[in-house]
């Protein structure tokens, strides 16, 4: 008689994928129990803007895929007019779980994210970054969405504007007394 296999001492965690929904009513938020990227984020708001994300490409071929936010342990996706919920979703859901089990690069290893400090700023924008990335950002991913110094990821969401004013600039101003005003562009 055989002796029974040794079981492997870790058993790999199963791969969850929760949806959420956002304040945005044109985008949905995918919770994924693994982390995607270490700091930072992806967006990809075009198709051929996607050469430096695999599964931000896979995404986009998926109807009704209009936008693609990466973050650290979620996937944002915007919808376009084309296409409808129930099938995006269903299309969405197979092509996370499909390019996260066979262990697909999520980023190229060379893109830089977004939410990395390109070195040379002052210690105001090092201030800045500090409170967005401590404070503000965690609190926006929690609706699917993401801020990053000079760039925002939750264009066309209804709560946006109160978001920028109310929270972030009177934030900014409370800490660092030279920032006037926060402005979406």
């Amino acid at each position: 008689m055989n002796a029974p296999e040794k079981m492997p001492e870790k058993i790999t965690e199963m791969l969850d994928i929760s949806l959420e929904f956002t304040p945005n009513p044109n985008t949905l938020k995918y919770m994924i129990n693994r982390t995607l990227l270490e700091r930072g984020a992806f967006n990809y708001t075009k198709a051929d803007e996607t050469e430096s994300s695999p599964l931000a490409k896979r995404l986009f071929t998926v109807k009704g895929v209009v936008g693609v936010m990466i973050g650290r342990n979620f996937v944002t996706i915007t919808k376009g007019e084309e296409g409808d919920w129930e099938s995006l979703n269903t299309g969405v859901m197979a092509a996370l779980k499909e390019h996260i089990v066979q262990g697909q690069p999520i980023v190229d290893a060379t893109a830089t994210s977004t939410g990395h400090k390109a070195g040379g700023e002052s210690q105001i924008e090092d201030k800045i970054r500090e409170i967005l990335d401590n404070e503000v950002r965690p609190a926006v991913a929690m609706d699917g969405g993401d801020i990053l110094y000079l760039q925002g990821a939750c264009s066309g969401c209804p709560s946006s504007t109160a978001t920028l004013r109310m929270g972030i600039e009177n934030r900014l101003r409370e800490a660092i007394p030279e920032v006037r005003e926060v402005v979406s562009i």
